[in-house]
């Protein structure tokens, strides 16, 4: 089956209540699929019949519900992300409002309670945010472990537990930066086609876009974090590439205190460093 934003959840349920077994594919897999096969004409049935055989010839993990808590938890996170850009609309339409030469005092007052409603829903979403995990203890522990990362709040946490279903089917960092569409993919072939490295971004903009604000937490508190950006930005001289690295480290070190259920260690670089030089050294005699 294609993931067709949310269209398609109430059909997957309905197979896996009736003991089918069924795996979610993105469309953009399909698509490319299709343009390997002799088909020319795009309608309902020959999409079906490629998604068929996609699924034949590969193998494909099984798609389960996702859990009710993690479920509630991306609902709220997602309805508060829409609050918050509605109120920074809100605020632009208000800046502008009270530049103009002669404001309309009655569009300010009704700007201003807008405002205040907004700030009102956010909090009760964060309120019940934290209701949920009162009652789940076992996942506000793994928020608490992922926020002793400098730069990383429990929202931010959330956001992530609740987007990858508490990383469910993540495997690896490299399998978690893709589902982000935080992986890089190139474009080169032999001398003439030579493309510049660029974040794929097929993935999921829910978690890319939470990730953002501790990027820039983490590179003014955090040394490692610090170095890191300094560096990218001195070599490329671009500020937007070292931050992005920065965010995909701080992805990559939340599902590894997850794994291993351990919380951020400031000083593992510095010990990690010191047992590499104790080692003693290979020498050809």
């Amino acid at each position: 089956m294609e993931a067709t934003g949310v269209y398609h959840q109430k059909f997957a349920c309905f197979i896996i209540e009736k003991g089918c077994n069924i795996s979610i594919v993105l469309p953009n897999k399909i698509s490319n699929y299709m343009r390997t096969l002799d088909t020319k004409t795009v309608t309902d049935k020959t999409c079906s019949e490629a998604i068929t055989r996609f699924g034949l010839e590969r193998k494909l993990e099984d798609w389960n519900k996702p859990d009710d808590t993690y479920r509630s938890l991306q609902q709220l996170t997602r309805e508060r992300d829409q609050i918050v850009n509605e109120r920074t609309v809100c605020k632009n339409r208000l800046h502008a409002e009270e530049s103009e030469a002669f404001p309309n005092e009655g569009s300010i007052r009704r700007i201003n309670e807008l405002i205040k409603f907004l700030n009102k829903q956010e909090q009760e979403i964060k309120q019940e945010i934290a209701i949920i995990l009162n009652e789940n203890p076992a996942i506000k522990e793994q928020v608490k472990r992922i926020s002793t990362i400098p730069g990383m709040g429990e929202l931010t946490a959330t956001i992530i537990l609740a987007e990858t279903n508490g990383f469910e089917l993540i495997r690896s960092k490299k399998q978690l930066t893709s589902y982000a569409g935080m992986d890089i993919k190139e474009k080169q072939s032999g001398t003439s086609v030579k493309g510049k490295p660029r974040l794929s971004k097929k993935g999921n903009r829910h978690i890319r876009k939470a990730m953002h604000l501790p990027s820039l937490s983490a590179v003014k508190y955090n040394p490692i974090h610090k170095d890191l950006y300094a560096r990218l930005v001195a070599k490329h001289g671009i500020k937007m590439k070292g931050l992005v690295a920065v965010q995909r480290k701080l992805l990559e070190l939340s599902f590894i205190l997850w794994k291993n259920k351990i919380n951020y260690n400031p000083e593992y670089e510095k010990e990690k460093r010191a047992v590499q030089n104790d080692k003693p050294s290979l020498k050809l005699a």
